[in-house]
């Protein structure tokens, strides 16, 4: 365990009653806490209506994301963008901060257990969202635009289940 004392006071945020055993919780602590020493992240607290809002904003960005009479284009920007509000709502539930968004997918398993298969499909939108924003190519297709949602509906459960900011 580290001996800083954040173990101590956020422990209750790694391990909610019943959802991960002392010994994963550990892990993620450590897994995080390295980021955080070598930059990748800030420690900040949080509140729950931080973490609400988060949850709010992605989930109604994920509402229109469904929408079908948008383009497709609109239908990615906003399955993205939903994506990253409830993943970095499970960072911060976490106590972490991120100034890159690419970070706040790529944590996904340390903060809400999502396996490399279903983060890399985030890993995926971002590079499809970079291009399209900074190149002005737009190579997105349908399939990426529901897979992206899919993988965005399970962090939000993901992150619901977490429960309360103690």
């Amino acid at each position: 365990m580290l001996d800083d004392g954040a173990t101590t006071r956020s422990s209750r945020r790694f391990c909610p009653a019943g959802t991960v055993s002392c010994w994963e919780s550990c892990l993620i602590i450590r897994a995080l806490e390295n980021l955080a020493q070598s930059g990748g992240l800030q420690r900040e607290d949080t509140t729950q209506e931080e973490i609400d809002g988060l949850l709010t904003s992605g989930a109604h960005r994920l509402e229109d994301a469904e929408n079908t009479s948008l383009s497709l284009e609109s239908r990615f920007d906003l399955a993205y963008n939903a994506a990253h509000a409830v993943a970095l709502a499970g960072l911060r539930w976490r106590g972490y901060r991120s100034n890159n968004r690419y970070t706040v997918f790529q944590v996904l398993p340390h903060t809400v257990g999502m396996s490399a298969e279903k983060w890399r499909v985030l890993d995926l939108a971002h590079k499809k969202r970079n291009q399209s924003e900074y190149d002005g190519i737009f190579e997105v297709d349908l399939a990426l635009v529901e897979a992206v949602l899919r993988v965005t509906r399970e962090i939000e459960a993901a992150v619901r289940a977490l429960g309360a900011v103690k």
